[in-house]
């Protein structure tokens, strides 16, 4: 029996399209939401992690991505209340939500504006602030096949497969120029540093140690700063860390709702350690100042 379906659901007058997987859930284990990243849809999670056996799992494309309608947004909170508006059309129970880069962002407001709505955070590549280089969002504007291919170029690894790349750069060549605009202008306004503190739901960081967008120190920023939260490194993983290491990643979430399902505390996952210099350094040109999507703060602050 397929236990996979697409399904669609109207929001405030908008059709927003979802997957979802009926799996075999023990007692008491969350549903998983699965959101995606600026100008994403829900491909970018891998098959094996939208198909848990343990797990009812849901993963949407926002507005104006993929294949729901409407138009996109240009700030983080709004984008959690078309979560929030989802959530309750669908009465899901407490799930645990995860969010990859603009997602994480995402599931970082809704966790401070409605936690009782969780069970638990999933962090995928993501900050507590996303700075956008404005030549990006020029770039976006004036020569968006060439602005593609350089995000394309910096989302990866260099372990990544050249069908991962090309299938994550004819997937954003597809997406809207001003959706993705919009997306960029939503994370360049995000800031939640101040308020890490007050996240109350079990919480797991993931990042890749190759990540060239939201280096490793904005997830040590995030497990450092989000009360006892925990952080999986993926060694040689970029941006795309759960397509390029999808076994990895797909495993950690699978045990993290185990344990938010249980109530007991979440497994401390191995970080290798980062020393100053391990990151890649790359002379500056035009290109490479174009190419830094998020610009970090002081201090390795993300």
């Amino acid at each position: 029996m397929e236990n996979r379906s697409a399904r669609y659901v109207n929001i405030h007058n908008e059709r927003i399209f979802y997957s979802k997987w009926d799996g075999d859930p023990c007692d008491g284990h969350p549903p998983l939401v699965l959101v995606h990243g600026a100008g994403g849809t829900h491909l970018h999670w891998p098959p094996q992690l939208r198909r848990l056996r343990d797990a009812n799992v849901y993963a949407l494309d926002l507005p104006g991505h993929g294949h729901s309608l409407g138009q996109g947004r240009d700030s983080i909170a709004a984008y959690g209340a078309v979560i929030l508006a989802w959530a309750e059309a669908l009465a899901l129970p407490p799930f645990v939500l995860a969010g990859h880069s603009m997602g994480g962002a995402i599931a970082l407001d809704f966790a401070l504006n409605h936690a009782e709505r969780l069970a638990g955070l999933v962090l995928v590549a993501s900050g507590a602030r996303l700075r956008v280089h404005p030549d990006i969002l020029q770039g976006v504007q004036d020569d968006f096949p060439a602005t593609a291919k350089l995000l394309c170029d910096w989302a990866h690894g260099e372990r990544a497969s050249e069908h991962s790349r090309r299938q994550y750069l004819r997937r954003l060549l597809e997406v809207n120029p001003g959706v993705l605009r919009g997306d960029f202008l939503a994370c360049d306004a995000f800031d939640v540093r101040p308020r890490l503190g007050e996240i109350a739901v079990p919480t797991l960081v993931i990042g890749g140690s190759e990540d060239r967008l939201t280096p490793p120190r904005f997830s040590e920023y995030l497990r450092e700063h989000i009360p006892n939260a925990q952080l999986l490194l993926v060694e040689g993983a970029g941006h795309m860390v759960m397509l390029e290491r999808p076994q990895a990643v797909t495993e950690a979430i699978a045990d993290f709702l185990q344990q938010a399902g249980s109530g007991s505390q979440v497994s401390k996952f191995q970080v290798e350690d980062l020393k100053p210099g391990t990151l890649r350094a790359e002379p500056f040109t035009a290109s490479s100042f174009l190419r830094a999507w998020f610009r970090a703060g002081p201090q390795g602050e993300a």
